[in-house]
């Protein structure tokens, strides 16, 4: 896996994530610069390119001079996610993606839930977008310090969580007002696809649908604004 930018590279050099090697502008050689020598210190190898090899390299156009060739992205497990809310003495606070394909939303999706201190992430293994190159440069480096699972069926995770006493909700029109709801307990919370939305038998299980008030003529958002609308009110009644 490739990840690139000069933000990205320092984000998986602190998530310990295995880097076998960094490629560097050659021009950045001689300076002193903090990620060059947090890579010297960590024992990381580095190779030193001309500019135009490293653009020709780059996936994204914006490697900042710093191209880090890493292992793949190492999933967590939902034992994992719970485990992280036992360790901060938490409710549990967690969102699951119904066929985010979009790597673009996928990163702005981890952002935002990093930032909101989401405790994980569970995604479905078919018919959703991974944690790739993308959605590692969109989410700023976010997705190496989140917790992130991949299910086979996420009926399955949604009946475990009901279990532990994890209230389920999706986030879909047709609801109750976000705003009305009371939210300061153990949540989970379901976005769906940017095209289909969550799955009808999905729907079916959870415990209660939120519905941002809208007051436009358009009446859906983008899935990862409308994510971050939905997982900051959850931050905001628990922070009260």
């Amino acid at each position: 896996m490739q990840i690139e930018g000069r933000n990205a590279v320092k984000e998986a050099l602190d998530a310990n994530l295995t880097i076998n090697k960094v490629m560097v502008d050659k021009n950045l050689r001689d300076r002193k610069d903090p990620l060059l020598f947090l890579l010297t210190k960590s024992r990381i190898k580095i190779e030193y390119l001309p500019k135009n090899v490293l653009d020709k390299k780059s996936a994204t156009a914006h490697h900042q001079g710093f191209i880090a060739q890493c292992v793949d992205f190492a999933y967590s497990t939902e034992e994992d996610i719970f485990a992280e809310a036992e360790k901060r003495g938490e409710d549990a606070f967690i969102v699951l993606l119904d066929g985010i394909e979009d790597p673009h939303n996928f990163g702005a999706i981890i952002r935002s839930c990093e930032c909101a201190g989401v405790h994980g992430i569970i995604i479905p293994k078919n018919r959703a977008c991974t944690v790739n190159e993308t959605v590692i440069r969109t989410s700023t480096g976010a997705a190496l310090n989140m917790k992130i699972a991949r299910v086979t069926n996420l009926k399955d995770s949604i009946k475990s969580m009901q279990d532990r006493g994890i209230w389920v909700y999706c986030a879909e029109v047709g609801g109750k007002d976000i705003y009305k709801e009371n939210l300061n307990k153990p949540i989970a919370v379901v976005i769906g696809s940017e095209g289909k939305g969550i799955k009808p038998t999905i729907k079916n299980m959870c415990d209660g649908i939120l519905t941002l008030p809208l007051k436009g003529n358009v009446n859906s958002l983008n899935a990862s604004v409308a994510c971050g609308i939905v997982i900051f009110e959850v931050l905001r009644q628990k922070s009260k």
